[in-house]
């Protein structure tokens, strides 16, 4: 599991024990400007930190990560958006250029939530099915650009309908057998595939701060068509629904909820079927770990945001619990097949004004573990 060391926090950790930073310093106002969040609320923010990492699979991974977060027109009547970067390169040759977003427009008129992924970056394939071995069949190389658009209009408050715009490209793809002479079975796809999907999402978000809900909802429902006459290679549906809920306990602690289910029907390549795992729903598990064509998952997180220590308001913690699996037909979904992750995490109140925090996360599985570090909360 690959581990990232947000290195702006060694800067302050250093800048705390010694007298480099000259008084007026660059590295020292930029610094004591995300440590005392000194910016007025209404004003945007951009932070932007160098990044280290290590896996198996890439070796040293050198990055920089970014956020941007505003009102529109400065009015904190407003909902909170925000876009977060990352772009990196590794020695063992990958890259990638990341973007995702939440953005409002004045009065929730508009919402754009979308990612963006360039990138060659391995993965490793398992198989397909619940059964799948805890030993990867093949490391995967690829070059892959992915672009996920949501554009939704408000239709009264809190109530969303729109497009949904997906395209994805998975080319110059080899697979590496994990051991010498094994026996690779090759899903549908593996030559590699463009796909591009459209359809329309509906949306229920009262959501005020999306990178750290006190209180609130959030779902979705989404039905989005795959076609070789949208100059795709393979023609499949797929449908996703994401129910969120968010609710305070006491003053400062919340309890928050997420079900989350994705179903594809057709011809769909392995690189476009649900997958299990990843730094936000099934934390623990590698994302992918599990494949198959339907996928469905829940997870529960306690927040103590912040801790009641006494000496400091900006530490906070996170305990949560999550089951999943993932299945080719709704007739062969098993409960025995469900898989389990759970863990903790400490929290750092980065921009107090706005209530972000930064979260640093150990899950656990059958399997292993994992280690996240992110800004904002999981979901």
């Amino acid at each position: 599991m690959k581990k990232i060391i947000p290195v702006f926090l060694l800067f302050m950790f250093c800048f705390s024990l010694s007298g480099f930073a000259q008084k007026e310093g660059f590295i020292k106002r930029y610094i004591n400007g995300i440590i005392n969040d000194t910016s007025a609320v209404y004003k945007p923010q951009f932070l932007v930190y160098p990044t280290v990492a290590y896996a198996p699979e890439t070796s040293w991974e050198l990055g920089f990560s970014s956020l941007y977060v505003y009102y529109a027109k400065m009015d904190t009547a407003n909902r909170l958006s925000e876009i977060n970067g990352f772009t990196f390169f590794t020695l063992a040759g990958q890259y990638g250029l990341w973007f995702d977003h939440a953005i409002y427009s004045d009065k929730e008129e508009w919402f754009f939530l979308g990612k963006l992924r360039i990138q060659r970056f391995p993965m490793y394939y398992y198989g397909l099915g619940p059964d799948s071995p805890s030993d990867y069949q093949a490391l995967v190389d690829s070059h892959q650009i992915l672009l996920k658009e949501r554009v939704l209009k408000k239709l009264r408050k809190d109530f969303y309908l729109g497009v949904e715009l997906d395209y994805n490209q998975f080319g110059s793809v080899e697979f590496e057998p994990h051991h010498e002479g094994q026996v690779i079975d090759y899903p549908v796809g593996y030559e590699g595939s463009t796909n591009i999907g459209m359809g329309l999402g509906f949306v229920y978000d009262n959501r005020h701060n999306v990178l750290n809900v006190r209180d609130g909802l959030f779902s979705e429902l989404a039905y989005i068509k795959y076609a070789p006459f949208w100059a795709g290679e393979y023609e499949f549906s797929t449908i996703i629904s994401d129910s969120r809920i968010y609710r305070p306990v006491g003053k400062n602690n919340i309890i928050a909820g997420q079900l989350f289910g994705q179903f594809n029907t057709g011809n769909v390549p392995f690189n476009m079927m649900s997958a299990l795992g990843g730094e936000s729903l099934m934390r623990g598990y590698y994302m992918g770990r599990y494949r198959d064509k339907d996928y469905m998952a829940t997870q529960v997180e306690m927040r103590f945001l912040p801790l009641p220590l006494g000496f400091s308001k900006r530490f906070g913690a996170a305990v949560f619990a999550s089951a999943g699996t993932v299945f080719d037909d709704f007739s062969n979904l098993a409960l025995n097949k469900v898989v389990y992750s759970g863990g903790a995490g400490l929290r750092f109140l980065l921009f107090p004004k706005k209530d972000i925090y930064t979260r640093v996360d150990a899950a656990f599985t059958r399997e292993g573990h994992g280690f996240y570090i992110y800004i904002g909360e999981a979901f």
